[in-house]
């Protein structure tokens, strides 16, 4: 059996939990590698992955023998099959945070469940401390960010769109080794730039602009964060206070960053700084990055939390000036014992193209 199976079958045991319904796609792949539709059964005899028959043989091909997963054909399988699987589980646990009610009440049924338990997200928090191979799959998709975002600053002129810009990112993407996006890029420029999620639109790049690109790409099933805001032509003297703002406490974040920090404390820094000025941190401060975008923990200064060594976070302040602009800096960190070593390098001082 895989560690990672063996290590949630002993958290189940720890928890006086007898079995488990894994239903979340990424959790399946963080524990199996397996990459297609179907439920993770955790029994008391075994590990039993039901899926559709079109993907039984890309599945077997995902799994070794010694990963201890059995695999079903859901079509082949009769209601006896569902009911037996935990029939001698007092308790089973469930995603909580995944599962619509819905689909709760029908699993209960289908699976002939005696008590249905929540698991307080156990996958997603151990999913918080990263492997050597997490860790360098996402400094892969990382380098390839650098990488694009040497290009895109190149590539951009005054008359292009915002969506012609964010095509060309993703472009570069599939065409450098990468899975693909990582999230749907964000390019915001002028006013776009003062929504912190803008879409992409087919606004021009003028001069005297502001753009806000915020992008990273998948490789391996692990993603990269990062965030640049570049210039047109010139900066006004506002703009460059603001960025000076934010580039200062991105940095201050980055050098306060290593095991045992408190992220509330940290995000806390960074409010107080902004409110010195008359400006607030309208979202969270950052993030866990991993086989997904936004992963635990949360930085923020509603959540007491402390680093440990081989997490991975992206740290993204923000100022936002609502018609007029928004400035953003970004950057994927990987927490050590010292401090943490930044995994995106892209410039951050002043960009100003023409």
């Amino acid at each position: 059996m895989n560690i990672r199976l063996r290590w949630l079958r002993d958290k189940l045991n720890a928890l006086n939990i007898q079995g488990m319904i894994v239903s979340n796609p990424v959790n399946i792949k963080y524990l199996t590698n397996i990459n297609a539709e179907g439920e993770l059964l955790i029994t008391r005899k075994e590990n039993v992955f039901i899926t559709d028959g079109r993907y039984i043989e890309e599945v077997n091909s995902a799994l070794t023998i010694g990963d201890g997963v059995v695999v079903c054909d859901r079509k082949n399988m009769m209601r006896e099959d569902y009911e037996n699987h935990f029939i001698f589980c007092e308790t089973v646990g469930f995603e909580e945070g995944y599962v619509t009610f819905e689909k709760y009440k029908y699993m209960k049924q289908l699976y002939k469940v005696n008590d249905f338990v929540e698991t307080e997200h156990i996958i997603e928090k151990q999913r918080i401390l990263k492997e050597k191979e997490e860790i360098e799959a996402i400094e892969k998709a990382c380098q390839l960010t650098d990488e694009c975002f040497s290009h895109i600053v190149k590539y951009i002129q005054k008359g292009m769109t915002e969506r012609q810009i964010a095509d060309e990112i993703e472009q570069y993407f599939k065409q450098n080794g990468a899975d693909g996006l990582a999230f749907e890029t964000i390019v915001a420029s002028g006013e776009n730039s003062s929504k912190p999620h803008s879409l992409v639109t087919d606004r021009k790049i003028q001069s005297g602009d502001i753009i806000l690109m915020d992008f990273g790409c998948r490789y391996h099933g692990y993603c990269a964060d990062m965030t640049r805001t570049i210039f047109v032509d010139k900066m006004s003297d506002h703009m460059k206070k603001v960025y000076d703002l934010v580039l200062r406490n991105q940095e201050n974040v980055l050098q306060e960053m290593k095991e045992n920090a408190n992220l509330k404390t940290i995000s806390k820094m960074v409010e107080n700084d902004f409110q010195m000025y008359h400006c607030d941190l309208i979202h969270a401060l950052g993030h866990g990055v991993g086989l997904e975008i936004h992963e635990l923990p949360v930085i923020s200064s509603r959540r007491d939390f402390f680093l440990k060594e081989n997490m991975v976070l992206a740290v993204e302040p923000g100022i936002y000036i609502p018609g007029k602009f928004g400035i953003r800096i970004e950057d994927t960190v990987k927490l050590t014992k010292n401090g943490c070593i930044k995994l995106t390098n892209s410039e951050k001082n002043y960009i100003i193209i023409s």
